[in-house]
C-alpha cells in the first residue's frame, strides 16, 4: 500500500501539469506577499486579472490546441483586431447585436481556415503563412480605421443579453470572461483527451506521415484547429469591445508570443505531438498572474519580458528533467 502511495506521489511530482501549477503557486503567493499593500489579492485587482486575462487565456487555449498538432498561429493578434473592426463596422451600420457577434465570431473561423489552407495546401511552414497574415490583417484594419480609436458602446442599444453574455459578473464577483474561459478549457480539454478527434491531432503533431498511414486526414485536422483559433479570436474581439466600448488599432499586440510562452509553460512541445489541456490552461494562467503582478508591485513593463524568459526557460528545463525521469521509471 506504501508503494502504491509512493508511486502515485512520484507520478504527480513528476507530472508537467504539477511542475507548472507548483510555479503557479510560488508566483501567487510571491505578489501577494510582495506587492505594496497585499494589493495583488485585492478583490477589484483579482477581478481585473479575471477579466483581462481570460481574454488573453482563451486565445491562449486555441493556440495551445494548434501547438499539440505541430503547427504555430502569430496571427492571432491581427485575426482580433480584424475582427474588431468588422465589430465596428457592423455596429455602425446599426446591425442587432446577436447577429453582429455571430458575424464576427464567423469571421475569426474564416480568417483561421484561410490560415490552414495555405499552410497545409501550399506545404508552407505555418510560422511563415501566419507572419504573413499577421502583417496582412492587422495593415487591413490599420488602412480601414485609419489607426484611430473608435467608440462602440453598445450599452447604447437596447440588448438584455449581449453584454451579460460576454462582460457580466456570476455571482457579483467573477467577470463572464473567466466563465467562458473555463468553459472553453473543459469542453476543448473533452476534445483533445476524451474524443477520437483529440487521437488525431496527437497524432497528426507527432507524425504527420504516420498519422496519414493510418487514415487520419492531417489537413482536415490542422485546419480545423487554425479554425478553432479564429472562432476564439472572434469570441475575444466581442468581449474586448463590450467591455470597453471602444475599437482600437492596438488591440492584441504581442499575443502571439505570449501565447506560445502559455502553450510551452503549460509543457506543450515545440515540435508537436506532447501537450495537455490542463497545462495548457494553467500555462496561460501564469502568463496573466505574471503581467498583472508586475503592474500591481508598480516594476517596469519591461521586466515583464525578463520575467517571461526566467519562466519559459525553467519551465523547459524541468519539462526536460520529467521526461528523462520518466524514460528512467519506464526502463
Amino acid at each position: 500500500m506504501n508503494e502504491r502511495r509512493m508511486s502515485l506521489g512520484r507520478k504527480l511530482l513528476l507530472s508537467r501539469s504539477s511542475s507548472v501549477f507548483i510555479v503557479l503557486v510560488v508566483l501567487v503567493l510571491g505578489f501577494a506577499i510582495l506587492s505594496p499593500e497585499h494589493r495583488f489579492v485585492d478583490p477589484d485587482n483579482l477581478r481585473v486579472l479575471l477579466s483581462l486575462g481570460s481574454e488573453f487565456s482563451i486565445v491562449a487555449l486555441g493556440v495551445g490546441l494548434l501547438m499539440v498538432c505541430g503547427e504555430f498561429d502569430l496571427s492571432i493578434g491581427s485575426i482580433l483586431v480584424f475582427c474588431s473592426f468588422v465589430f465596428l463596422r457592423l455596429f455602425e451600420a446599426q446591425v442587432p447585436l446577436v447577429f453582429i457577434a455571430l458575424t464576427t465570431i464567423l469571421v475569426g473561423a474564416a480568417l483561421g481556415i484561410i490560415n490552414g489552407l495555405i499552410t497545409v495546401r501550399a506545404q508552407i511552414p505555418s510560422f511563415v503563412t501566419t507572419l504573413g497574415t499577421m502583417m496582412m490583417w492587422r495593415g487591413l484594419a490599420l488602412l480601414f480605421s485609419g489607426g484611430e480609436q473608435r467608440g462602440c458602446d453598445v450599452s447604447t442599444v437596447p440588448s438584455r443579453y449581449f453584454l451579460p453574455f460576454f462582460t457580466g459578473r456570476l455571482g457579483g464577483f467573477f467577470p463572464a470572461q473567466a466563465f467562458w474561459f473555463v468553459v472553453f478549457a473543459v469542453f476543448l480539454g473533452i476534445l483533445l483527451h476524451y474524443h477520437r478527434f483529440g487521437n488525431w491531432i496527437y497524432a497528426t503533431g507527432d507524425n504527420r506521415d504516420a498519422a496519414r498511414a493510418m487514415g487520419i486526414n492531417t489537413d482536415l485536422v490542422k485546419t480545423i484547429c487554425f479554425m478553432i483559433v479564429g472562432i476564439l479570436c472572434g469570441f475575444v474581439a466581442c468581449a474586448q469591445i463590450a467591455r470597453t466600448a471602444c475599437f482600437t488599432s492596438r488591440a492584441g499586440e504581442g499575443w502571439e508570443l505570449k501565447a506560445v510562452a502559455a502553450s510551452v509553460v503549460g509543457g506543450t512541445s515545440l515540435r508537436g505531438g506532447v501537450g495537455s489541456m490542463v497545462g495548457i490552461f494553467i500555462g496561460a494562467l501564469t502568463i496573466s498572474v505574471i503581467e498583472n503582478g508586475l503592474v500591481v508591485m508598480r516594476i517596469p513593463y519591461f521586466w515583464t519580458y525578463v520575467v517571461f524568459g526566467l519562466v519559459i526557460l525553467f519551465s523547459v528545463l524541468s519539462s526536460m528533467y520529467i521526461e528523462k525521469k520518466q524514460r528512467e521509471v519506464h526502463q
